[in-house]
Order: structure tokens, then sequence, then C-alpha cells
């Protein structure tokens, strides 16, 4: 019997998560049902991905064997009072909201479950994801499996440990953000010395592209490929000793450290 995934919640992340499981063709559209609070996203949603969608989290809960709990932090609560008497017994419920951890849903459902957290990211809508996942003890080592291969079907998955989750935002949850702000300014640098601002744009985006690809492919260590560009007394060992002179790597690791506090902020708040 095919296995029903259910969606509360038909936001960005939601939808870029169905659109992943469809064209990996992980599920097919009669196995996705989701549920939204407008009648305009539900109306968007079964249009654009041919899937069931409604108004009522209720029925989302009582037919899915996997459910994910796509709402805000602040709602969960409110959602999960909702559902917790329709959720079937032996469903994996995920998580993807930041700050909600495996007790704060064993806790709201006020029972044993399968829960799972994940912290997925914003590039997961053009297929190239990076997620991070955990999950308690009543989650079977195959229904984790399929957890991962479900978020691995718009991009990369990693299993790691609750304790590591409130630092996962600043490497690669929150980091999306960051990495615009670097294309933007070498942006700036390129239309500073007359390159039109359309190709600068183009030029820098695909040049961290890039770069990021060489890191995940070669396997080889980032300082390598760095004194691979850095020819002795060439452009980039200047470039590269006015951004240490600047405090380049400081500024990133104090913004990382600024991210997990308030992660762990945000998490103690439940």
């Amino acid at each position: 019997m095919k296995k029903q995934i259910g969606f509360i919640g038909c936001g960005k992340m939601a939808q870029a998560i169905i659109g992943g499981l469809l064209k990996s063709k992980l599920y097919e559209q009669d196995q996705i049902v989701a549920s939204a609070r407008t009648e305009k996203t539900v109306t968007e949603v079964s249009q654009r991905f041919q899937i069931k969608a409604g108004l009522h989290n209720g029925e989302v809960a009582k037919h899915a064997d996997i459910l994910i709990l796509a709402v805000k932090p602040d709602l969960h609560g409110a959602v999960i009072d909702e559902i917790k008497g329709a959720v079937k017994e032996d469903a994996v419920i995920i998580t993807i909201a930041a700050g909600i951890t495996l007790n704060f849903l064993e806790g709201a459902f006020q029972k044993r479950i399968k829960a799972v957290r994940v912290m997925p990211n914003t590039p997961s809508l053009v297929g190239e994801g990076m997620s991070a996942i955990c999950a308690n003890e009543q989650v079977e080592r195959e229904e984790l499996q399929e957890v991962i291969r479900l978020f691995e079907s718009f991009g990369q998955a990693e299993v790691v440990t609750e304790k590591l989750m409130d630092a996962i935002p600043a490497v690669s949850g929150s980091s999306p953000a960051y990495v615009y702000m670097f294309i933007e300014a070498l942006a700036d640098g390129a239309v500073q010395q007359g390159i039109p601002r359309e190709q600068a744009y183009k030029l820098a985006a695909q040049a961290v592209l890039g770069a990021a690809k060489m890191v995940l492919e070669t396997g080889k260590h980032p300082g390598e490929l760095k004194d691979n560009v850095c020819t002795p007394g060439g452009a980039t060992i200047e470039a590269v000793t006015t951004l240490e002179k600047e405090g380049f790597r400081a500024a990133v690791v104090s913004a990382m450290e600024a991210c997990t506090k308030k992660s762990k902020a945000l998490a103690g708040e439940r």
C-alpha cells in the first residue's frame, strides 16, 4: 500500500518540498495531501501540483503516514491541539520550524510519537537545499531513511544530533542571507569598475555557485582550493590579504555566533 504524505501549511518551503518530491518521482500526486489557511493558497497548490488540498488540518492528519508541520513556530501548539486526536498511531511527524524541539513535539501531542526535526533552507526552492535532520528514539531506521530520501529530493541532507540543531541555522539555514550579501557586494564592486549591474550579478552569482561545487565535488579543503587561485605576486592574493586585514573571517564567525545565540534563545522560549 502506498504511503501518504501530508502537509499542514503550504508556504514556500512546503511547496518546495512538494515540488521536489514530485520532480524526483519519490511520491505521486495521489500520495500527497495538504492543508492551508486560505482558499487562495488551497487553489494555487492544488492547481500547481495537481494534489488534493483543503482547509481542514484534521483531514490531512487523519490520512498521513508522514505528516509535515510546515507552519510558523508560534502556531505549532494550536495546530497540534487541533490534530492530535486525528493523527495515525504510527505516523512519522516532522517539523520544519526553527526552535521546535523533539521534547516540545512529544509534550504537545501528550503521547509517544515518532518525531523528526528538520532544518531546511530556502535554496530548496531551486532544488539545491541543505537540510539537517534529527529524530527521536521512536523513529525506526527505515523510517529515518525515508525522511532522508524525502529531503534529498530537493537537495542534500545530513543527520545530526539534536544538541547541534541550534547551530544549524548559522551554517546552512540562515547562511544563504550572508551569501546574498556577499554576491551583492561583489556586484557593487564590479559596477564601481564599470561592469553593468545585471552582468555583475550574473558574474558574481555564478562564481559563488562554481566555487561551492568545487568544494562539494572535488573533496578538497577550501584552503587548498583558495591557494590554487592565488598565484605568487598576483591580484588574487592581494584581494585575499585585504580581506584578512579587514577581518572577513572574524566577521563571519561573529555573525554565526550571534545567529546561534538567537536560535538557542528561540528554542528556550518553547
